[in-house]
C-alpha cells in the first residue's frame, strides 16, 4: 500500500463515508489511471478561467489532486504527478498560442509542436516543484493532513510568483484570476487584490479549494460532526469574507465619470490582412472613417489599438496629416505604432510604440514598449538559434526603459501599457509620478476566436482594482473596454465585431494598499499561513 495511504488511516481512525472511501480509492490509483486523472484535474482547474468562468471546479481540481498525491511514494512521484496535473492545466489554458502559428503556418508549422505542448511542458515544472516542495516538507515535519494542505498552498503562490519573473516572466492563468471572469460575485472577491495583489488572492483561492480535501481524512473515533465539518466551514469562510467586503467597498465606490471622453476604435482587422503592403491603404481608411462618425459629445482623445498605425508615423507626414485631419480640435489621436531611428538614417532600430499625434500632425508623445515577446518580438539568443521571429519583419524590437506617465494638455495624465504588458502585477505604473488612467493597447487578432482575448482582457481589469485606476483597453479584434478603478466593466465590445464606443473616462481612487506597498502583504499572508506548518497544526 503507498506510504501516505497508510499515513492518513492512523491508530483510532475509521474510514466512514463515501468521501473518505473515494479518498482512499483515489490514492491508490496507479499507472495510466493515475496520470489520466491528473491530467483531467489540471484541465479541469484551467476550466475555472474565463470564458468557461467555471471557478467551483477548482475545488475538485485541488482536492483531487491532493488525495491522489496521498498515494505519492516520495517526494519525487509528487513531482512527477504535479507535473502531469500542470501539463493538463496549461495544455487547455495556453493552447490558444498556436494559433498565431497559424498566421503564416508555412513559415511556422513546424513550431506548432513545441507552442502546443512544449510551453505546457515547460510551464508545468512549476507545479510539479510545488507539490515536490509541500511532499517534502510534509513528509520531513510529519504534517498533519490539515497543515499539508497550508504548505500546498503556500508552495502553489511562491511557484506562481516565480513563474511570473523568471525569463522575462508569464504570469498568465494564475490562480486568482478565476474572479475575473463571469462567475456570479466574482468581482466582489477580486476587490481583495486592491490590498493582497493577484497572487495573494490566489493564495487564498488554492487554500480555500484545497481544504475540502480534508474530508477525505479518516476521522478520529469518536469524531464531532463540527469538527468533520470545519474544513469546509473554514474554506467559506476564506471566500465568504473577502466577498463581504468586497461588497461592501463596491457599494460605497460608485462610478463617478469625469468629462474627458474617450473614441475607442477597435477595427478588427484581420492578422493574415494586417501588414500586406497592398492592404495598408485599406486598414489605414477603416481606422479614419471609424474615428470621424459624429459623436454626441466633444470627444477628448480618439484610441486606436497596438500597431494600428500601417506606417511609420514618425517617418511618414502624409499619414500624420490624415491623423491629424480626423484629431478631436484640441485633442489627440493615440495610436500603437512602430517607431524607428529617427531619419534620416537608415532604419536600423524599431520599437513597438504608442503614439499621441495632435491636430497639427505632430507626434507630442511616445512611449516604446519595454516587456517584449521572446520570438513574437524578438528572438533571444539570436546569434545561436537559428530562428525568426513570428511578427513581421527581420529586425529584432528594441525594448524601452520601463512604466512611465504621458502627460498631454487637456487629457488626464495617463500611464501607457502595450499588450501584455497589462498581465504584470506591480509593475504598470510609474508609482513616482501616479497616472489618473491605464491605457492598454493591443492585437489580440493573432489568436484568433479562442479563450486567449477572454483571459487577456480578464488580467488587464485586475490591474484596475489593484492599483484603483480606471483601465481603458483597446484591441484591434476585441476585447475593448473601459473599467472603472474597482473592476466594474462599463463597457465593452464583442470579439472581431467592427466599430467603436466612445465613454466618459472613470476617475480614480486613491491609491490602494498594494498600490502602496506591492507583494510585501503576500509575503505577511504567506508567514501567516506557515503558522499551521510550523505547529503542524491538526
Amino acid at each position: 500500500m503507498p506510504e501516505a495511504v497508510t499515513y492518513r488511516v492512523e491508530p483510532g481512525s475509521r474510514v466512514d463515508g463515501p468521501l473518505c472511501r473515494l479518498a482512499l480509492d483515489v490514492a491508490a490509483l496507479s499507472g495510466w489511471r493515475r496520470r489520466g486523472l491528473a491530467f483531467l484535474l489540471g484541465v479541469a482547474a484551467a476550466a475555472a478561467m474565463s470564458p468557461v468562468d467555471m471557478t467551483p471546479l477548482l475545488v475538485v481540481a485541488f482536492s483531487g489532486l491532493l488525495w491522489l498525491d496521498d498515494g505519492s511514494e516520495g517526494a519525487g512521484a509528487s513531482f512527477r504527478l504535479g507535473w502531469v496535473f500542470g501539463f493538463g492545466y496549461f495544455l487547455a489554458g495556453l493552447y490558444w498560442i498556436a494559433a498565431a502559428l497559424f498566421v503564416d503556418i508555412a513559415r511556422f508549422w513546424w513550431l506548432v509542436p513545441f507552442a502546443v505542448a512544449g510551453l505546457p511542458a515547460g510551464f508545468a515544472i512549476y507545479i510539479g516543484l510545488a507539490l515536490f516542495a509541500s511532499a517534502l516538507v510534509a513528509r520531513r515535519l510529519h504534517l498533519s493532513p490539515a497543515a499539508r494542505t497550508f504548505a500546498f498552498a503556500i508552495a502553489w503562490t511562491a511557484a506562481e510568483w516565480v513563474r511570473g519573473r523568471a525569463f522575462t516572466g508569464l504570469p498568465w492563468n494564475l490562480v486568482g484570476y478565476t474572479w475575473s471572469g463571469g462567475f456570479p460575485g466574482a468581482t466582489a472577491v477580486l476587490q481583495s487584490v486592491a490590498v493582497v495583489g493577484i497572487y495573494g488572492l490566489g493564495y487564498v483561492t488554492v487554500l480555500a479549494a484545497s481544504l475540502p480535501a480534508l474530508l477525505g481524512t479518516p476521522r478520529p473515533t469518536p469524531s464531532p460532526l463540527l469538527r468533520h465539518w470545519a474544513p469546509v466551514m473554514m474554506a467559506g469562510l476564506l471566500i465568504l469574507l473577502p466577498a463581504t467586503g468586497g461588497t461592501i467597498r463596491l457599494l460605497a465606490t460608485p462610478p463617478v465619470l469625469t468629462d474627458t471622453w474617450l473614441r475607442l476604435v477597435q477595427p478588427s482587422i484581420p492578422q493574415s490582412l494586417k501588414w500586406q503592403p497592398g492592404a495598408a491603404q485599406t486598414n489605414f481608411r477603416r481606422l479614419l472613417d471609424l474615428s470621424v462618425a459624429p459623436s454626441r459629445d466633444r470627444l477628448n482623445a480618439i484610441l486606436w489599438p497596438e500597431a494600428a498605425a500601417p506606417f511609420l508615423l514618425d517617418r511618414d507626414r502624409a499619414a500624420r496629416d490624415a491623423v491629424a485631419a480626423i484629431a478631436p480640435k484640441g485633442g489627440y489621436v493615440i495610436t500603437g505604432a512602430l517607431r524607428a531611428n529617427p531619419p534620416p538614417a537608415p532604419i536600423e532600430r524599431l520599437w513597438n510604440s504608442i503614439e499621441a499625434v495632435d491636430d497639427r500632425g505632430e507626434i507630442v508623445a511616445t512611449y516604446d514598449k519595454a516587456h517584449l515577446v521572446p520570438f513574437g518580438e524578438y528572438v533571444p539568443f539570436r546569434t545561436l538559434l537559428p530562428v525568426d521571429k513570428i511578427t513581421a519583419g527581420t529586425i529584432d524590437l528594441s525594448a524601452g526603459p520601463g512604466p512611465r506617465t504621458i502627460d498631454l494638455p487637456g487629457l488626464p495624465p495617463f500611464a501607457p501599457l502595450v499588450c501584455y504588458e497589462a498581465i504584470f502585477p506591480s509593475a504598470v505604473i510609474d508609482e513616482s509620478d501616479r497616472p489618473a488612467w491605464m491605457l492598454n493597447v493591443t492585437n489580440d487578432a493573432w489568436y484568433g476566436r479562442s479563450s486567449g482575448p477572454y483571459q487577456h482582457f480578464a488580467a488587464a481589469r485586475t490591474r484596475a482594482v489593484e492599483e484603483g485606476l480606471p483601465l481603458v483597453r483597446v484591441a484591434n479584434n476585441g476585447i475593448s473596454g473601459v473599467v472603472d478603478p474597482v473592476g466594474r466593466v462599463l463597457a465593452r465590445t464583442n470579439l472581431d465585431a467592427i466599430g467603436y464606443l466612445d465613454r466618459a473616462l472613470p476617475a480614480a481612487l486613491a491609491p490602494t494598499p498594494y498600490a502602496r506597498i506591492g507583494d510585501w502583504m503576500l509575503l505577511g499572508l504567506l508567514l501567516l499561513g506557515a503558522i499551521p506548518v510550523g505547529l503542524r497544526w491538526r
